[in-house]
């Protein structure tokens, strides 16, 4: 009987929200690693972070560090991947990026397991995870193009602070204190964006994430519109997208509307959703039972409802989709991919 092949595998941006999710699920889904090796800038390098039982101390990334890694998982910024990445993939490393890097580059898979995982085997050395917002949405569009086909989509966002880090959580936090206690709310941190100007983001919603382009839109909003085309493998699905952070410290909700190409039965729907790897269909409004960000938090599956058809388009419907976005919309998404990658070698 042949033995499973062990991988030795790198973490880089370890002590970082995404990084520490990455260790914990590559520890709780008992990933075949040989030696995991814990990379983070140098004022990070250091530090000892647990996996199994062992205290593993977190090293500078350098590109140097990566001889002898089989596999790389990155979530420290999309300077860190195009610094190191080219590095890695010199040395035989096998690089899957959650940052916005390499996700729109033709050469690079763009990959959603439950959607794309056939693209994984095209990769060159670089496989990238979609953006979080992105990876929710079109995992539960799927089973839907496949059975009905797509000609447009509208979503409009309700993200969590965390898709902002660790500051963002604290200032909400802090300012939902200050509110609170009859005080101002002092902003330091939301939105991020190219501009000095921050907003107040307890008891509010900003419609901005990231920084605004030249036509109108935020960066958030255009890698919804481009990232979802090329997940999906078609130029021709119409995709507009506004992005909201709100006060929720984990899990993205999503209001989305889908146009359809054939006609659709609404059960049928609700029957595709609830059988597609990794949605967990929650509609039932006559016990008002829908997708929750509080409980869609710490889980790996995205969750959709409130699945209807559109009273002015016979052939759109209208859905609900929420998920943990550090999990499912980051750190799960590169696991998965990783687990397709152990497997196939």
């Amino acid at each position: 009987m042949s033995t499973q092949k062990l991988f030795n595998v790198a973490v880089v941006g370890a002590t970082g929200a995404v990084g520490e999710q990455i260790i914990r699920l590559l520890e709780e889904r008992n990933f075949p690693i040989k030696e995991l090796k814990l990379l983070s800038s140098a004022r990070s390098a250091g530090v000892k972070l647990p996996f199994k039982g062992q205290d593993i101390v977190v090293q500078e990334a350098t590109p140097e560090s990566f001889q002898g890694v089989d596999i790389a998982l990155f979530s420290a910024g999309g300077d860190v991947t195009k610094a190191l990445a080219p590095h890695a993939v010199e040395a035989g490393t096998i690089c899957i990026d959650n940052t916005s890097a390499y996700r729109m580059d033709p050469d690079t898979p763009l990959v959603v397991p439950e959607v794309n995982v056939e693209k994984i085997n095209e990769h060159k050395g670089i496989i990238a995870n979609p953006n979080c917002s992105t990876i929710q949405m079109v995992a539960a569009l799927k089973p839907l193009y496949d059975r009905y086909g797509i000609s447009r989509v509208i979503v409009s966002t309700y993200q969590a602070v965390s898709g902002a880090g660790a500051k963002a959580i604290n200032e909400m936090l802090r300012q939902s204190k200050e509110v609170l206690a009859g005080n101002d709310a002092k902003p330091d941190i939301l939105p991020v964006g190219s501009l000095p100007v921050k907003h107040q983001i307890a008891f509010n919603a900003i419609p901005q994430i990231d920084k605004f382009l030249d036509n109108g839109f935020t960066n958030e909003e255009m890698k919804m519109i481009l990232e979802t085309k090329k997940i999906m493998g078609d130029e021709s699905i119409e995709v507009t997208a506004t992005c909201v952070r709100i006060p929720v410290v984990y899990g993205h909700s999503e209001s989305v509307y889908v146009e359809l190409i054939e006609d659709f039965d609404i059960e049928e729907v609700k029957t595709l959703l609830a059988n597609a790897p990794g949605i967990v269909l929650v509609d039932n409004p006559a016990e008002q039972q829908y997708p929750l960000a509080t409980d869609a938090a710490g889980k790996l599956e995205t969750f959709v409802g409130r699945v209807r058809r559109d009273l002015s388009n016979p052939k759109a419907l209208n859905m609900w989709i929420v998920s943990d976005n550090l999990l499912k919309g980051a750190a799960w998404n590169a696991v998965q991919i990783a687990e397709y990658i152990a497997i196939e070698q």
